[in-house]
């Protein structure tokens, strides 16, 4: 049978501490507008009392039940890789997949956060430079949201992170796919002298989530006339884009990735197309507004 001519779905997440994801209700909503019975379930590995490389097992035993697919996040986006069939080409670029769609037996892996970040970024902050953008992470996110950047057309993308050997592995990663010299690894060292002459900050981290609260970085590198983009959404207003905006700088929530990343998994799951007006409205209504500059 093919997606389209289905009408129930069973979908699930599979991550840690993933409690308060409204990936649930943004996809059960959009579906009932539809008219699809559709269930989306948490699997945290946390409450399982699973390691994170028991996501293999897991994947598994999703296609035995019958889903239909999974999203994957933190910790598992490049654990899964190993046991999938295939991947897609953005997946395989990124070694990064946050999708499953289960077709025909094969599990496929794909990625949706850097089409997510690319609309949330287009949508809200359209006419920025991007000549010298810095960016603050080089986990799983963070490859989603350097290749995103590269894709809008930043001219160069200065990776940094407390792991700089990560950071440089990135940006050796990032430079194959787009060019040599569009990205560059750095230490947390570097910041200082980068914040000085950046056009803008990608924020990649942990830090500001409700659990992880705090700045990634110190304010004073902060200066007006920044742009400052943040991948968190719980909660919507971080200190971060707080303390950017207090100062004059125009900011981006981390809300429009999580909306855009789901309308583009519900399709992949589904078949359909959603609507992507009504799914922000919808976390607008879940966790206040989102996707615009202020």
């Amino acid at each position: 049978m093919a997606k389209d001519a289905k009408d129930s779905y069973l979908v699930g997440l599979i991550g840690s501490g993933i409690g308060p994801s409204l990936s649930p209700a943004l996809h059960e909503r959009e579906a009932d507008r539809q008219g699809l019975r559709y269930l989306y379930r948490l699997i945290d590995i946390d409450a399982l009392g699973a390691a994170p490389e028991a996501v293999g097992d897991l994947v598994r035993a999703a296609r035995d039940l019958g889903f239909d697919g999974l999203n994957i996040t933190h910790p598992c986006k490049q654990l899964v890789i190993g046991h999938l069939d295939a991947l897609a080409p953005q997946a395989e670029a990124l070694g990064a997949v946050n999708t499953v769609v289960f077709e025909g037996g094969r599990a496929v892996g794909h990625n949706t956060d850097v089409t997510g970040f690319a609309a949330s970024f287009a949508r809200g902050l359209p006419d920025v430079p991007l000549e010298r953008v810095v960016q603050l992470g080089a986990g799983g996110a963070g490859a989603a949201v350097a290749h995103a950047m590269l894709t809008l057309g930043a001219e160069r993308v200065t990776v940094v992170d407390a792991l700089a050997d990560r950071a440089a592995d990135l940006a050796a990663s990032l430079n194959r796919h787009f060019g040599a010299g569009r990205a560059v690894g750095a230490a947390l060292d570097a910041l200082p002298g980068l914040m000085s002459h950046a056009d803008g900050l990608v924020h990649a981290t942990p830090t500001g989530m409700a659990a992880h609260p705090g700045l990634p970085l110190s304010a004073e590198l902060l200066h007006p006339g920044l742009w400052v983009a943040e991948v968190v959404y719980r909660p919507l207003e971080t200190e971060l884009l707080r303390t950017a905006r207090a100062i004059g700088c125009a900011t981006l929530d981390g809300g429009g990735m999580a909306v855009f990343q789901a309308v583009d998994a519900f399709r992949l799951f589904t078949g359909r197309e959603p609507d992507s007006a009504r799914m922000l409205a919808d976390i607008a209504e879940l966790a206040g507004p989102v996707g615009t500059p202020r």
